[in-house]
């Protein structure tokens, strides 16, 4: 997807988040920073990120991102092929 972006994490828990909370996660660079990945999701989505949360696990770094009201993650969703 991108230098900072290497996919969407798809899990039933995943998908709850983003029809609840408006929320995608990704797999991400281990060493990028929360203001890179905002960035990277707005400019590869053309949307608004209010929050980014990551945490480190075994298969990589994942970031779990807010969109800001008005966009969807669910349609996000849709283009990536998540659905």
């Amino acid at each position: 997807m991108s230098e900072i972006i290497f996919h969407p994490y798809v899990t039933e828990k995943t998908m709850n988040l983003m029809e609840k909370e408006n929320k995608l996660e990704f797999v991400v660079r281990r060493n990028a920073k929360k203001n890179e990945i905002k960035k990277a999701v707005e400019e590869m989505f053309a949307v608004k990120v209010e929050d980014v949360n990551t945490r480190i696990r075994h298969d990589g770094k994942h970031a779990v991102v807010k969109l800001a009201e008005g966009y969807s993650a669910e349609d996000i969703g849709m283009r990536i092929g998540v659905f």
